[in-house]
């Protein structure tokens, strides 16, 4: 019992000698990586931890102002364009339905005074609304079957002018100072009946179309016509149930928009049909003393052609002075062409300022635009429609921005006074529509 403390006392003496051995060969092993600089103090401190890196900024606040605003409306307008293109496609597929709802609009405006003013005599609605309608297309079908009735009767006379003309203007040629050789021009005649023989497939499957074209007019008059009747008749109603399509927030806007916009379009028919008339009296009058052929339907078709602002009123011009210049000679050309000049500068610079006043504020060049864009979507109808579309849509959203300061300035309505909802059978004074606004 008295052996076992003296043995374990050695064990524990020798551990503990062991243990201050290895302290000191720590220290020493320490001190070589310290360096020769670093005091023992300095050694057995151990090294600071580096510092975490900096969190990373959000990537839509790395993107630059201008690119981040640049995309904002990248994106939209990407929707928009998009929005628009499905849209021209839906309304190129049902493309004689729109153009005729268009033109019946067009029509609609300038009967409507017709038929408010048989109501003022005291006709009722009913019967009023069916003899203006029936009387302006048959008015329509009546010039359309004089021109045609006309071009008939002189289309024999008008074919041996067109021959004689074209042989002066050979032998003019030939005398001429260009130098031009009899070989020449029968190269040209040569290259023409070649053209016309190498396109007769074409040619023929365009004449196959025709009937076709010929079916689509007339389906197209047919609409235009029960559009019309309904327009005249109902155009109140028709206005009251598109309100109601309307969200309850934009209504009041669109309700005051809408009798602008017919005023608007009632005011560019109304002027386009006056100013039209003028023209084709005046350059009638002007052809038919200087002995132009057919001075009657060329009158009608400058008529016609005047309701294509600009565009129409060089080709009628130009019509004109083409008939003149193979049937009658140069000088009566030159002098045709005098005519239809200070008819145009009459009509651009006293009648359409003086008859369409500041009710259409289309600038000339928005108007050579848009009739250029209507008549590469839709030919000669966008043509004629584009300019009164684009005066409407002018007025609305005028309008519209007018209206939307007004409301901003405003201060906020009581909660009752914000009811916009159209009760049925009843319109609010603003919304006379398409069969009351005069």
């Amino acid at each position: 019992m008295t052996r076992m403390p003296g043995w374990l006392g050695r064990v524990g003496a020798g551990l503990t000698e062991m243990s201050e051995r290895l302290d000191e060969r720590r220290a020493e092993v320490e001190k070589e990586h310290a360096g020769p600089d670093v005091p023992p103090e300095a050694a057995a401190v151990p090294a600071p931890r580096p510092a975490p890196p900096a969190p990373r900024p959000d990537p839509a606040h790395a993107v630059p102002w201008g690119v981040r605003v640049a995309a904002e409306a990248g994106w939209r307008l990407l929707v928009l364009a998009g929005t628009v293109w499905v849209l021209m496609r839906v309304i190129s597929a049902v493309q004689l339905v729109v153009f005729a709802f268009v033109v019946a609009l067009l029509v609609t405006a300038l009967l409507q005074p017709t038929v408010a003013r048989l109501m003022r005599y005291g006709m009722p609605r009913g019967p009023s609304t069916a003899l203006t309608a029936i009387s302006g297309f048959v008015i329509i079908g009546l010039l359309g079957w004089f021109v045609t009735w006309q071009v008939m009767e002189n289309i024999d006379t008008l074919s041996s002018q067109i021959q004689n003309g074209i042989d002066d203007l050979r032998n003019w040629l030939l005398k001429s100072p260009f130098h031009v050789t009899d070989k020449q021009i029968n190269q040209i005649a040569k290259n023409l009946r070649e053209a016309v023989g190498a396109n007769t497939d074409q040619i023929t499957s365009a004449g196959l179309e025709g009937v076709q074209v010929v079916v689509e007019a007339l389906t197209g008059i047919l609409l235009v016509f029960f559009s019309t009747l309904f327009l005249l008749y109902d155009g109140k109603r028709i206005w009251e149930w598109f309100l109601k399509l309307v969200p309850a927030a934009a209504r009041p806007g669109v309700a005051g928009a809408g009798p602008r916009a017919w005023a608007t379009l009632t005011a560019y028919v109304r002027g386009t049909v006056l100013v039209a008339l003028i023209d084709a009296i005046f350059i009638g009058l002007g052809i038919y003393f200087l002995d132009v052929p057919m001075a009657v339907p060329l009158a009608v078709f400058i008529f016609l052609f005047s309701f294509i602002p600009l565009v129409g009123a060089v080709a009628s011009g130009a019509l004109a002075i083409v008939v003149a210049l193979v049937t009658q000679g140069v000088f009566t050309a030159l002098m045709t062409l005098a005519v239809v000049l200070a008819v145009q500068q009459i009509e651009g610079h006293v009648l359409q300022p003086f008859i369409l006043g500041r009710a259409v504020r289309v600038h000339p060049l928005a108007v050579v635009l848009t009739v250029a864009a209507g008549a590469m979507v839709a030919g000669v109808g966008g043509a004629v429609v584009a300019v009164p579309l684009v005066a409407v849509t002018n007025t609305v959203v005028g309008y519209l921005r007018q209206y939307s300061q007004q409301a901003q300035a405003a201060p906020d309505p009581e909660p009752e006074a914000v009811e916009t909802e159209v009760p049925s059978g009843e319109a609010p004074e603003n919304t006379e529509g398409l069969a009351h606004q005069e």
